[in-house]
């Protein structure tokens, strides 16, 4: 079972619509908002952190939501939310629309539905790791368990805490343990 809470960006131009959608979506215990005001805020985010659902408007500043949907993962699902009017130029099929003004309860049934959708093209998506590498991985965890004296569990959420930090993946980490 997930966390109740899924994190969701919202990104609106408009700081009113950004903070409306915010709290509708926080009050009803769906999400928990990040607010992003451009699409290169909303990228440098779903870069940094595990988002599968960007709810925004139409356009931003800096590009329009179609340009940003091309540059998102295949994991991250989008809800655009704009007039009718504007939804009809929106070409590509693949983008999820809601017409404003939205109801709270369409707004809310559709957020779930995507983090939903989004989790689960996440697991097909996400790299597996190799043999190899996955060998390396346990190496490391169990010389943290000798020499440190962690529990299996500990050398795993170190290995992932120092992975995040120095912006490397897990197999790098794990080859630095074993390396000294």
């Amino acid at each position: 079972m997930r966390d109740a809470m899924e994190k969701v960006i919202v990104a609106f131009e408009s700081a009113k619509s950004s903070d409306r959608v915010k709290e509708i979506l926080e009050s009803a215990g769906v999400s928990a908002c990040i607010l992003c005001r451009s699409a290169a805020e909303v990228k440098r985010v779903v870069n940094k952190q595990n988002v599968t659902t960007v709810v925004c408007g139409y356009k931003f500043a800096d590009a329009s939501a179609e340009e940003l949907f091309s540059d998102l993962p295949i994991s991250c699902a989008m809800l655009m939310v704009a007039p009718q009017s504007l939804l009809d130029l929106c070409g590509n099929g693949d983008i999820f629309t809601l017409a404003s003004p939205v109801g709270k309860s369409d707004l809310v049934a559709s957020v779930r539905m995507l983090t939903q959708i989004g989790h689960r093209l996440e697991r097909f998506v996400r790299p597996r790791r190799s043999d190899e590498d996955a060998a390396i991985i346990e190496e490391a965890k169990a010389v943290l368990m000798d020499r440190h004296g962690m529990s299996e569990e500990q050398a795993h959420r170190f290995l992932q805490k120092k992975s995040m930090d120095t912006g490397s993946k897990m197999v790098q980490t794990a080859r630095m343990v074993l390396d000294g």
